[in-house]
């Protein structure tokens, strides 16, 4: 098993998500940046979809009373054994007694700890995944704490050689401005013209509230929208509608300067105008920003988003495949 010595700012268990259960309610969860977490397990040789550990801005410390494989992948929060450095993106061997640690975050926001054979939770509603707002899923529904003892799983599939690195077939950008394609939301009837414009050519800053649930984003001019009555059912507020479902990525107004980007963690359903959804390859990007950063985003056509998913499927899988 594993001992948490440090929990880290938060960690959480998590796998690819929990679907099939939107329309109820519950969001899917999973790991932010499914690219790192895929690869992560991919260089311990475990199936896709085995557990691992999400690490946000501060790494956990952790004791291993076995033998065990590991890879850390993602943010640029670098693995030391016994106080040794080791390196990122690749397969590292431990012995029983070795504690893991990780120097301070150097760029990017989320690392991902992939142990061979995953970590053992109990499956719930088909996934691994922890969902704190709920309290379900991953290590009793919550982040890690110290004092945590979790177990190794058993959901290895090959043997990946020691020292295999992929680090320099890695394009993550873990620098501090991000560039975003966006597709038109729901509510993208809401915007005038000039508003569009601003959504596509305006700066937009993270602020502190940031977390796997959503990232609040401000501007200093507002988006405009086109004025109406407000029909029935819809708050008083220009940015209110009549309650629609959220997406993941979407990016809805709860204020004309201060949009939210809703992510895995979020509600499903609510009455703010969802002006625009960051495509699904780019949220790999928004799980490496923090507060502080600078979001820019880009109108594409949904077949140029299907593209884009399409070439990021297969970057990731020329990746595994060159994994041995």
């Amino acid at each position: 098993m594993i001992k948490i010595k440090k929990p880290g700012l938060f960690t959480t268990v998590q796998d690819l998500g929990r679907f099939g259960f939107y329309d109820q309610g519950l969001a899917p969860s999973g790991a932010l940046d499914p690219n790192s977490y895929r690869i992560a397990n991919a260089l311990v040789g475990n199936q896709q979809g085995a557990a691992v550990l999400e690490m946000a801005y501060i790494g956990p410390e952790i004791e291993f009373t076995e033998n065990a494989v590991i890879a850390v992948t993602g943010a640029n929060m670098v693995p030391k054994v016994n106080g040794q450095t080791k390196n990122l993106w690749e397969t590292i061997a431990l012995k029983a007694g070795d504690v893991l640690s990780f120097k301070n975050i150097a760029g990017g926001a989320r690392a991902y700890l992939a142990v061979k054979g995953g970590i053992d939770v109990p499956l719930v509603m088909g996934s691994y995944s922890t969902y704190t707002p709920s309290g379900i899923g991953g290590y009793k529904g919550r982040a890690l704490k110290a004092g945590d003892e979790l177990n190794i799983g058993k959901l290895s599939e090959k043997d990946v050689k020691i020292g295999t690195n992929v680090s320099e077939k890695i394009s993550l950008n873990l620098g501090h401005h991000f560039d975003l394609r966006i597709v038109g939301g729901l509510c993208d009837y809401r915007l005038s013209e000039k508003g569009k414009h601003t959504l596509s050519h305006a700066d937009f800053t993270i602020t502190s509230m940031a977390n796997r649930v959503g990232y609040r984003i401000k501007l200093t001019e507002p988006i405009d929208l086109i004025e109406r009555e407000q029909p029935f059912g819809a708050g008083s507020s220009q940015t209110n509608v009549v309650e629609v479902g959220y997406p993941i990525g979407s990016l809805h107004l709860s204020g004309q300067t201060q949009p939210i980007i809703l992510l895995n963690d979020a509600v499903t359903v609510g009455g703010y105008a969802t002006i625009a959804t960051i495509i699904s390859c780019d949220l790999n990007l928004i799980a490496q920003a923090g507060p502080g950063d600078i979001l820019n985003f880009h109108y594409v056509t949904v077949d140029e988003a299907m593209e884009a998913r399409r070439a990021n499927a297969t970057y990731v899988q020329n990746i595994i495949a060159s994994i041995s």
